[in-house]
């Protein structure tokens, strides 16, 4: 029997795949086959784990893309398909999460800047992406949100509308590039250990605070969402399009 999870030889495109989610989910691409292009705001971090990728004897690609750029995107997309000359799965990682004190507080070039890495940039990539891949076949689009989006404070009001928007661009954009065989889903994450969350997940005094609502009582490992991706990247979900699956160690209702 074939291996429905097989990925080998796939063009994967990744936004913030120099660290966190995003590098773990690029290096077990590659330890799988898969053929990588690393993108993020740095080209020296994408180098670098473009580096790693290339020792496991994969290939790789890194990438300068500021998603929250609109009028650069489409030359990420060509970048991409030109080296490697197809893309089979776009994963849109990139985020950034900054609090505001309160909601009046929130300025407009702050509510901007969230809302283009976590929403617009997404839009504009799934757009492109989708485009390439129905010219040769069709793919997979993997949106990461966050249980922001389900579970809204007061900390986190634009950070959640943006994520919000995140899974019903899925929804909607999985009934647009159905026909052209691209499929659009979801993983929606809760708290995992990365950089980005060092202050409060690696804090003594924060972190009960932080495991209180989650079953599991501890927060999850950057490589514990690479099951959810290489499910939606695979055949194994060839009729699984629109979808969400969260993974947040079962936070309580």
């Amino acid at each position: 029997m074939s291996d429905m999870f097989d990925v080998t030889a796939k063009v994967v495109l990744i936004t913030g795949g120099s660290r966190g989610l995003g590098k773990a989910m690029a290096l077990e691409f590659a330890r799988r086959g898969a053929k990588l292009a690393v993108a993020s705001r740095k080209l020296d971090e994408c180098e670098k784990v473009a580096q790693e990728i290339e020792a496991m004897g994969a290939e790789a690609l890194a990438v300068v893309c500021h998603v929250g750029r609109w009028d650069t995107l489409e030359a990420v997309i060509d970048k991409v398909v030109e080296h490697f000359g197809r893309l089979d799965v776009l994963v849109n990682n990139a985020g950034m999460s900054p609090l505001a004190p309160s909601l009046l507080d929130t300025s407009e070039a702050l509510f901007d800047k969230i809302i283009d890495v976590n929403l617009k940039g997404p839009l504009r990539l799934t757009a492109l992406a989708a485009t390439q891949m129905a010219r040769t076949g069709g793919g997979s689009i993997i949106n990461i949100s966050s249980l922001a989006s389900l579970k809204p404070t007061a900390l986190t009001t634009v950070y959640s509308a943006a994520k919000a928007g995140l899974n019903a661009l899925t929804a909607a954009s999985a009934q647009e590039y159905a026909a052209s065989k691209v499929r659009v889903n979801c993983i929606v994450c809760g708290t995992f250990d990365t950089d980005a969350t060092a202050g409060f997940v690696r804090n003594e005094e924060s972190l009960p605070l932080v495991l209180e609502p989650i079953a599991m009582n501890r927060v999850g490992q950057p490589e514990e969402v690479v099951g959810a991706v290489l499910y939606y990247a695979s055949d194994a979900s060839s009729y699984t399009t629109g979808s969400c699956i969260t993974v947040d160690g079962g936070v309580r209702p």
